[in-house]
């Protein structure tokens, strides 16, 4: 291979020691990678999921870090890091490539565990900066010289953690951290025409950088005048930039700014990746990219192949259409009220689609808030809405929603502020893994005063909740759903009523669940019926916990509790405790997850952790589990 290498011949990933091998290509051997990157991106998600339009966007800005960068010496962090598959397929993992997002398989967002070239785990957005600075700054006191290296996208650039970390991030002004903006979608800098091209072109080239410093070097050599002159010189370069270009503000934050930069030209990314290299100070890097390059139907529809089911590479089309799902019923009946009620507003971290919001923002755009990926912005915001007497309601991920813990307190629950929360992906998520799974928002808000949550188990009583939730409650509460679609061989136990029994007469074990696993509990009682009759109580609104229930099971012997959730501060915690309060003297047992769950389809996932049907039970007729958590 190594003659390859040095004739120019092509080459092949597999075939390379990677990314050292990087630097010894040429160019053009370097477009060819760029070229079989891109197959290898389309036919993998192509067959098993995940994040294809991003990726596609980044290839040869991928290739120029490793380029220019010596991996794992110097330091490499992915915001947010869906759109880490390049770096994963240049630092040695082609030959796994196509077991990311499975179970067992690669992850689909940088692990250090999976690679010494992982620097920092990530799956949430506008953190690279911070963690970049912490690098940064730990090696300075290590002694060390070495890059640390920060990729940002312009979507991440709407967190308010990105801005907070640029305040620090230069007070260090001989720090080697260089942080890349890879936007895709909107303009950062004014342009003023001609002259601004002509002077971002130059003070971006090597060549000017180099005579800036001969000459001022120069200047300061010659006695008296020298070092006022080489300071004039700076303040007329400064007035112009001033003048001209219009300061921007990672310059005003103390950056050193280059760009634009054409992402997808491999000898500009190059000579920008040297540029930055040279100054020993903190540099903002601004390369301009194109999401989904490289395949047509993610270029047209970036917004569809950002994050995708399997698909047919050939037409673009995914397998199976996407039919009805907890989101979107979420989202068309939150329209329905809407279009009744004209105090409901509806709030969303860029995640419009991906929570079923886009009819309202159609519909009601007058009412309908996209606040860019700032979750704790938007319960501030939803809480002044409610201080003035609007209903607003918040659609976010679960996992996102621990962003905004600080503000749930203070911002709503202390004022006695309405809002409500959509909790979409609540529960196991499966193979985004262990940053995305939504098992924390169960005992995080359960620590909030006067807070209440329900939890569905079908589509009707997911609008039977959001109604209530809306006009019954007064305080801060949440309605918590899966992803996916509603388990339709279970049809029972639909209603009105915030909990429900379903009695086999003369039982005296007693199963208790909520939320999608509810379904899997009924399944596996049903199953058992004969030879081991249970009751059920089915919760819908799962907390506070209500003593009539408590009550309720005292009469019976054994008590299993199901709970898609982490069981420390989980609700079948809290009813066990007042079970124990009340004098219970029975078995009660509880399966809730330990901690995090690593990724697999949902199915094998809550299989594992004891809540599929089979595994519940199995559970029940032998006594499994535990007096804590599975």
């Amino acid at each position: 291979m190594s003659e390859f290498i040095k004739n120019g011949g092509r080459v092949s990933l597999s075939e390379l020691n990677l990314p050292a091998d990087l630097k010894r290509l040429s160019l053009g051997q370097c477009g060819q990678l760029c070229c079989d990157i891109r197959k290898i991106l389309i036919d993998t998600v192509a067959s098993t999921g995940g994040h294809l339009a991003s990726n596609l966007g980044v290839v040869e800005l991928t290739m120029s870090i490793h380029r220019n960068f010596k991996s794992p010496e110097d330091k490499i962090v992915w915001d947010v890091g869906h759109q880490a598959y390049v770096h994963k397929l240049l630092t040695g993992r082609v030959d796994k490539f196509s077991t990311i997002r499975q179970e067992s398989g690669l992850s689909g967002f940088p692990k250090p565990s999976e690679s010494v070239h992982d620097t920092f785990i990530a799956g949430h957005s506008s953190n690279s900066l911070s963690v970049a600075c912490g690098i940064s700054e730990a090696m300075r006191l290590q002694g060390k010289d070495n890059y640390t290296v920060a990729v940002i996208g312009d979507g991440a650039m709407t967190g308010g953690m990105v801005y907070e970390a640029m305040n620090n991030c230069c007070h260090n002004t001989e720090s080697n951290l260089i942080v890349i903006l890879n936007d895709n979608n909107m303009s950062i800098s004014k342009s003023v025409g001609s002259l601004e091209k002509y002077l971002t072109g130059l003070r971006n080239s090597e060549e000017y950088l180099d005579t800036k410093r001969k000459v001022e070097q120069k200047l300061n050599k010659i006695p008296v005048v020298g070092s006022k002159a080489a300071k004039g010189m700076k303040y007329v370069k400064d007035a112009i930039k001033s003048t001209v270009l219009q300061r921007n503000l990672f310059e005003d934050m103390g950056f050193i700014y280059l760009g634009p930069i054409n992402g997808h030209s491999l000898k500009d990314m190059e000579q920008a990746m040297r540029m930055a290299k040279s100054y020993h100070r903190p540099v903002f890097v601004h390369v301009k990219t194109v999401k989904g390059k490289g395949y047509l139907p993610a270029e047209k529809n970036p917004g569809e192949y950002h994050g995708i089911s399997r698909f047919d590479v050939e037409s673009g089309n995914p397998e199976i259409s996407a039919g009805e799902n907890y989101s979107t019923v979420f989202g068309r009946e939150l329209l329905r009220l809407a279009e009744d009620d004209e105090r409901i507003c509806a709030i969303t971290a860029a995640m419009k689609y991906g929570t079923g919001l886009q009819y309202f923002g159609k519909k009601l755009p007058n009412r309908f808030y996209d606040v860019g990926i700032a979750e704790q912005h938007a319960v501030t915001f939803g809480g002044g809405l409610a201080a003035m007497g609007q209903i607003p309601v918040f659609a976010v991920y679960s996992t996102f929603l621990q962003r905004a813990y600080d503000q749930l307190i203070h911002d709503v629950a202390i004022g006695g502020l309405h809002l409500v929360l959509g909790i979409d992906r609540a529960g196991i998520v499966g193979e985004d893994g262990e940053t995305h799974q939504g098992l924390f928002d169960v005992p995080m808000l359960t620590t909030i005063p006067d807070t209440v949550i329900y939890s569905p188990s079908n589509y009707e009583e997911l609008k039977i909740c959001l109604k209530k939730a809306i006009y019954d409650e007064k305080y801060l509460a949440a309605v918590r759903y899966p992803r996916g679609v509603e388990d339709n061989a279970v049809k029972c136990g639909v209603n009105s009523s915030d909990y429900s029994f379903i009695s086999n007469g003369k039982s005296d074990t007693l199963v208790i669940s909520y939320g999608r696993i509810f379904c899997e509990a009924y399944k596996a009682v049903e199953a058992l019926k004969k030879d081991l009759p249970c009751d059920i109580l089915k919760l819908t609104k799962i907390f506070p916990v209500e003593l009539e229930l408590v009550c309720k099971a005292m009469r019976y012997k054994r008590i299993i509790f199901f709970e898609e959730a982490v069981g420390y501060g989980s609700i079948s915690e809290k009813f066990g405790s007042l079970l124990m309060e009340a004098g219970y003297k029975g078995d009660y047992r509880r399966i809730a997850a330990k901690g995090f769950v690593k990724q697999a389809t949902v199915k094998s996932a809550l299989d594992k952790l004891g809540m599929s049907c089979d595994k519940m039970a199995e559970i029940i007729k032998n006594g499994g589990g535990s007096n804590g958590t599975a």
